[in-house]
Parts: C-alpha cells; structure tokens; sequence
C-alpha cells in the first residue's frame, strides 16, 4: 500500500456524524521528514471526525512511547506520549488565501473540490508535540543505576567551578543581593 495513501481518508463518500480511525505509528513513518530527537517510537492516534456541511472537526488523540535522550545525563529514557489535539477543517472556493490570512492554528481551509484528507503531516506534528521540551530522568532516579554518572560528576565538577569563578564584572553587585 502507498504510504501516501495510507493516511488519506476520502471524506466525500462519509455520511454526516462520526467516524473513527486508528493509526499505529513507528519508526518507518517519520523516515520522510528526516532525522528526529527520538527513536523506537511506539504512538497510537485516534481519530475522530465529526463531518459536516461545510466543515469537519477532527480530533487527535495520542498515545504510547519514544524513546529520548535525557537532558541531564544524556542516556536513553522513555517518555510516555499522551495528548489531545483539535482541529477544523473548514471548505471554501479560496483555500490558499484563507490559510495565510488565518491566524488560528486550530482552523485549516481545503478546497470545496477536494475529495480526500491527508493526515500524516498533522500525526507527526501531533507526535512531535506530544514529546515534552524538557526530557529529564526523574528526580528520585537522579544519580540512580539508568543515570550516566561520568557526566553527572562532570556537571557537578563545572557547578563548583563557575562558583569559583567570579567575573570582575558582578564584584560590586554582590553588595545589592539579598536586599528587602
């Protein structure tokens, strides 16, 4: 089957209502869009479309695993992905101007001609989103048997140094700290 296909739904032929689709997602999937900041990625996504006259209300929700680098210490971690995403779809005769005018990211325009909806760009961007900004061990795991400790003495060892380190710059602000 064409990949492209695959995340394709043909929403001319649906009825009005609710429709539900189940997408399993792995690595392979964001082979097209290059590198990422994770890997193994294990995501269930549901959909649901809610079709209209006129417009449809898609709802994403996301769930399962990727596997990250820890900011802190840099090994392997698993981050549970769990999110919600809304998004409406509307069709009008201009689509091109409507989403360039269109300052709500939660509204996007397709042609009153098309026939079909293509949703793996929306899943990686949901996925991506899904991933926390800041991937840390968690702390009562600090120091523990899955943290690097080489690099966990480093940073302690760079801490202390910049506590020594002063710049001539801040001496005589050090005069100003504490006030109340």
């Amino acid at each position: 089957m064409n990949n492209r296909r695959e995340y394709e739904i043909a929403f001319v032929g649906l009825k009005p209502g609710v429709h539900e689709y189940q997408y399993q997602i792995e690595d392979k999937f964001f082979a097209q869009y290059g590198e990422q900041d994770f890997s193994n990625c294990r995501a269930t996504v549901k959909l649901e479309l809610d079709k209209h006259n006129g417009f449809m209300m898609l709802k994403f929700d996301i769930g399962g695993t990727a596997e990250v680098l820890c900011d802190r210490c840099g090994n392997s971690l698993t981050m549970q992905l769990w999110d919600e995403f809304r998004l409406i779809v509307k069709m009008v005769d201009e689509p091109e101007v409507m989403n360039t005018q269109e300052e709500d990211p939660d509204v996007y325009y397709i042609s009153k001609g098309e026939s079909h909806l293509y949703l793996a760009d929306w899943i990686y961007e949901f996925i991506n989103l899904s991933i926390p900004n800041q991937k840390m061990c968690p702390e009562d795991e600090v120091g523990g048997p899955r943290c690097n400790k080489e690099v966990l003495e480093k940073l302690k060892k760079m801490e202390e140094q910049a506590k020594k380190d002063t710049n001539p710059i801040w001496k005589g602000l050090d005069q100003f700290k504490d006030l109340e």
